[in-house]
């Protein structure tokens, strides 16, 4: 009986184990389907659809058909001319000027050095003083502070020895435990009706304005006559306040530091010769040759107007592209039309009317005489005694109790072990299986061993690479 091959994808109960995917075998083809991809398994192909031809033609390679002619444009039209080397410009021998220089500074005429003195150190020499006692190298940290006994606390969690579960999934969660399931609670709406509440009382057109208001009589408004323009008797001096006071402080006239503008002529002739007309002298140069333009020969055959497309270009039949999809026919019902919905029954339209004004009822009655310079705060207000504020802060007195404490937590009392589940794609070799071979795509195949060598299997099993924890 051939064995079943299984790959580490199918192995794999915790869905985090794939295998390693190797490089892609363009020239290889193989019938073992890949485990990895959906694909494959939830869209299989179709039959009946084939792929469009496509009208684009054939590259067909073309040999030599001819030797290449090495001519270009640049090569026809291009005509050499005789270049003349340009004239060198002479050189001038070096004559050095006549005389001595005089390095002579300002600074060394005006500058009169002196003799500079080592600066004596402000701060005095440091005197070592030796000490025949010895040096105390135990820090106050030490002294202080004492290392206390800290004993190694036990874990109160029980040991639970693993043990697989024999049916695949067989691990429940402590969300199906602990969750029972309860049927749907009708929810209370508490939101009040939403209906206007009408009252049988008649409306009274009496307000508030209409009860309190007393009239009172208005006294005349006095009116101040107006004052009649009298013109001043004095006559207007046009003389400002400025010119009055500020009459200005006596002094001379202030005199120009620029210089005299003194005109400086010569009646020596003007010497027409320069350092630049004296050193550069003209030289001949040749006038550039002009290039004489080819006159333009008309071609004598006749232009061949065929392209690349007319002459290589073979037209395909080309079949449209026909739908799979089948075409939805309409469907017709025999009954009328019912033009009643869920919004229309349900959802009645409610009778609204426009809501009063409500008019909450006045507090504090209007008075009706005349005004005592009497205000609310003085009529009103009750002095009373000042009250000191009561503390309730707690005494800062340490809480300390002679019975022992409790070391029951909700975490001990609630806790309920849970079997862990071991992946078995997480060993390097999976338990009860004996590796293959591994295909191009990367697969690595195991197949299922017997009894005998599961238990030989299980001894020489290494320690997994990662272990899937079920909560």
């Amino acid at each position: 009986v051939k064995m079943k091959r299984l790959c580490i994808c199918e192995i794999c109960n915790c869905g985090r184990h794939r295998c390693a995917h190797g490089p892609t075998a363009l020239y290889r083809r193989s019938s073992r389907a890949c485990v990895v991809s959906e694909y494959a398994e939830k869209y299989p192909a179709y039959e009946i659809c084939q792929p469009t031809r496509s009208p684009k033609p054939t590259y067909e390679h073309q040999g030599n058909r001819g030797k290449m002619d090495g001519t270009t444009t640049f090569r026809s039209d291009y005509v050499p001319y005789e270049v003349s080397q340009r004239p060198r410009k002479p050189e001038v021998e070096y004559q050095p000027n006549p005389g001595e220089i005089d390095l002579a500074t300002t600074y060394k005429q005006d500058f009169n050095p002196y003799e500079l003195l080592p600066v004596p150190p402000p701060r005095p020499k440091e005197q070592p003083r030796a000490s025949s006692a010895k040096l105390d190298t135990v820090p106050t940290y030490k002294e202080d502070f004492r290392q206390w006994e800290i004993h190694k606390r036990e874990l109160p969690k029980a040991d639970m020895a693993y043990r697989p579960p024999s049916a695949k999934f067989g691990n429940t969660t402590t969300f199906q435990d602990d969750f029972i399931p309860r049927g749907l609670v009708v929810r209370e709406s508490f939101k009040p009706p939403n209906i206007a509440k009408l009252s049988d009382t008649p409306f009274e057109g009496v307000t508030s304005n209409q009860l309190f208001y007393v009239p009172h009589a208005m006294e005349v408004r006095f009116v101040r006559a107006p004052e009649e323009y009298k013109p001043s008797s004095q006559p207007f001096l046009e003389l400002t306040t400025h010119r009055r006071d500020y009459q200005g402080l006596p002094g001379q006239q202030t005199k120009s530091c620029k210089p005299d503008r003194a005109v400086v002529s010569s009646g020596a002739p003007f010497q027409s010769s320069t350092e630049f007309r004296d050193r550069f002298q003209q030289w001949p140069v040749s006038l550039p040759r002009p290039h004489k333009a080819v006159g333009y020969a008309s071609p004598t055959a006749d232009m061949d107007l065929s392209t690349t497309t007319q002459t290589t270009y073979v037209k395909h039949n080309v079949h449209p592209f026909v739908s799979v999809k089948p075409f939805s026919k309409p469907t017709r019902a025999a009954a009328p039309f019912q033009g009643n919905t869920t919004m229309k029954e349900d959802f009645k339209a409610w009778e609204t009317r426009r809501r009063d004004v409500i008019r909450k009822p006045e507090e504090i009655r209007r008075a009706r005489g005349k005004m005592e310079d009497l205000t609310t705060f003085k009529a009103h207000f009750i002095q009373h005694p000042p009250q000191s504020n009561v503390s309730y802060k707690p005494l800062a007195a340490p809480l300390r109790k002679d019975a022992p404490m409790e070391d029951g937590t909700m975490y001990r009392r609630e806790f309920t072990p849970k079997k862990i589940s071991v992946c078995p794609a997480s060993f390097t070799t999976p338990p009860g299986f004996i590796f293959v071979d591994t295909d191009e795509c990367g697969h690595r195949f195991f197949h299922k061993v017997a009894s005998q060598e599961k238990m030989a299997a299980d001894s020489n099993m290494q320690a997994p690479k990662a272990v899937a924890v079920m909560s």
